[in-house]
């Protein structure tokens, strides 16, 4: 995966390292944080497009703490 290949969420300021970034690969998705780019999860685009659904619709809890 080349640095072109990943796309910063629109909510990231100003450029900075304090974004989330996704990039599409040949068995899902795989995300990063900009500060730790060598760190990267990846997830099925099905498992990712639930997180954004409950997301958006404001239904994950926190865990205690």
């Amino acid at each position: 995966m080349t640095e072109d290949n990943w796309q910063r969420s629109s909510f990231c300021s100003g450029g900075g390292n304090n974004c989330v970034e996704v990039a599409a690969t040949d068995n899902g998705l795989a995300l990063r944080e900009s500060e730790s780019p060598a760190r990267v999860l990846t997830t099925s685009r099905s498992a990712f497009g639930i997180l954004i659904r409950n997301v958006k619709a404001g239904t994950l809890r926190l865990p205690p703490s």
